[in-house]
């Protein structure tokens, strides 16, 4: 859904999602193989420069540059985002780290994720319409999609191959959707297909459900799933 970018509210056909999905699986591609020859330059030069602040300055640079990137081609600017995020190594900010005293690049960011991550939320929020959890049927649908959320990551642990893994811990961890959830309901409540929204506000209500039950469930099921594991190493 993120990839998907269409503010005229056209029709899509199913030769245009598949075009939009190979767009998106490529510009990722692309992203990874040539984004080093971007992002090591960039901290390169910002780190001959003299001042405070750099670090945050080129990784907000680099996640702009790279969502303005997926825009122009027709992607969500989340898309670029997260790509950006990937192709991110400590190796190529390690000088401007130390010299602002920090460790990793998160650290630097947190003042600006405690003034924006709350705003992030209550708008979210704003877009819930309250009404729509008297009605049975949205009830149903965000049960269904927790439901499907929990058994969907169990389903994905069996991919780990390490028989010393805690497979169950694993999908466990998986569960929550946090706010890359909400992301992907609030473009689906812009996004339109003909005259009809891709995420009415029935949907967006249940999916919001979603994300909070599988937020809330996991600490208290993670922390069952090692302590039982710890238990049954102990013995």
């Amino acid at each position: 859904m993120t990839a998907l970018n269409n503010p005229a509210g056209g029709e899509f056909c199913a030769a245009e999602l598949i075009a939009i999905l190979a767009k998106a699986v490529g510009f990722l591609f692309g992203a990874l193989l040539l984004g080093q020859f971007v992002s090591r330059p960039m901290f390169k030069f910002a780190s001959m420069l003299r001042g405070k602040g750099l670090l945050v300055i080129t990784g907000l640079a680099l996640c702009f540059l790279f969502a303005w990137a997926a825009n122009v081609v027709g992607l969500a600017p989340i898309v670029g985002a997260f790509a950006a995020g990937l192709i991110l190594e400590k190796v190529q900010y390690r000088e401007l780290a130390g010299r602002d005293g920090y460790h990793e690049l998160e650290e630097a960011i947190e003042p600006i994720a405690a003034l924006l991550v709350p705003i992030f939320f209550v708008e979210m929020g704003i877009h819930v319409d309250l009404r729509s959890f008297i009605d049975p049927a949205m009830l149903g649908l965000g049960a269904a999609l927790t439901v499907a959320a929990i058994i969907g990551k169990q389903v994905c642990s069996f991919g780990v191959l390490d028989k010393s893994v805690d497979r169950l811990s694993v999908g466990l961890g998986m569960i929550p959707r946090g706010e890359v959830g909400l992301i992907f309901a609030a473009i689906g409540l812009q996004l339109k297909i003909g005259s009809e929204r891709v995420v009415d506000d029935h949907t967006y209500s249940a999916l919001v459900a979603m994300v909070m039950i599988t937020t809330m469930v996991t600490p208290p099921l993670l922390k069952w799933s090692l302590t039982r594991r710890n238990h049954a190493a102990q013995e």
